[in-house]
């Protein structure tokens, strides 16, 4: 285990990869780069470490050589352009309210699997992404999804819910509160600056580490 960094890891496989075309593209790629800088590590992907819940948790990827669970968001911003012969057209992903809470149930989910699975030691909650909305704070005051904010200098921690004017639709299937047993300060780091695009080829990653 202490030879798996996940920046390292990011960082090489941004130099080869530095946009998806969706997230399940992310994570077979984030996979590849594991497997080749560990050559020995064993990866699975979608695993279910708790597979008699009624929740059915899945971990993006697994290592279990390593003791390492990772889940992932790739949310991107409309983006079409050509990179190495190949075209890209990013679908633009509204609903960032839900983006960041998913990625905070991300990190609750992980804090779980750390403390109740044996063989994981460690876990990397990863959120990539092209839109300056989640690292930075906004302009707004007052958001209904305040408490879920991602920007940079944050610190993560304890009880989190809407506020209580958010509307039931805008947050149905996310209704529950979230809870955090650690606390985690919000540093965002640079993945790729795609030449020729505007402001929306420059890719952001949030790494949690979770153990």
């Amino acid at each position: 285990m202490a030879g798996f960094d996940i920046h390292a890891v990011m960082g090489r496989l941004a130099h080869c990869r530095p946009i998806f075309h969706s997230e399940a593209d992310f994570q077979f790629a984030l996979a590849w780069r594991i497997k080749e800088t560990l050559p020995d590590c064993k990866i699975r992907l979608e695993y279910e470490p708790f597979p008699t819940d009624l929740e059915r948790l899945q971990l993006d990827v697994w290592a279990p050589t390593e003791g390492v669970a990772i889940e992932l968001k790739y949310k991107a911003r409309g983006l079409q352009i050509e990179h190495g012969g190949e075209r890209f057209a990013l679908n633009d992903q509204q609903a960032q309210n839900h983006g960041r809470y998913d990625y905070i149930k991300d990190v609750q989910r992980l804090e779980r699997v750390v403390a109740d699975l044996k063989e994981a030691s460690t876990g990397f909650a990863v959120l990539l992404t092209n839109n300056w909305l989640y690292w930075k704070h906004g302009r707004r005051r007052t958001n209904d999804d305040d408490a879920f904010r991602l920007h940079e200098g944050r610190r993560l921690a304890g009880r989190m819910e809407w506020a209580k004017r958010a509307s039931a639709g805008s947050i149905k299937g996310r209704e529950e509160p979230l809870e955090l047993r650690g606390s985690y300060d919000l540093r965002w780091h640079d993945y790729s600056k795609l030449t020729g695009a505007s402001a929306d080829g420059w890719f952001r990653y949030l790494a949690i580490e979770v153990g």
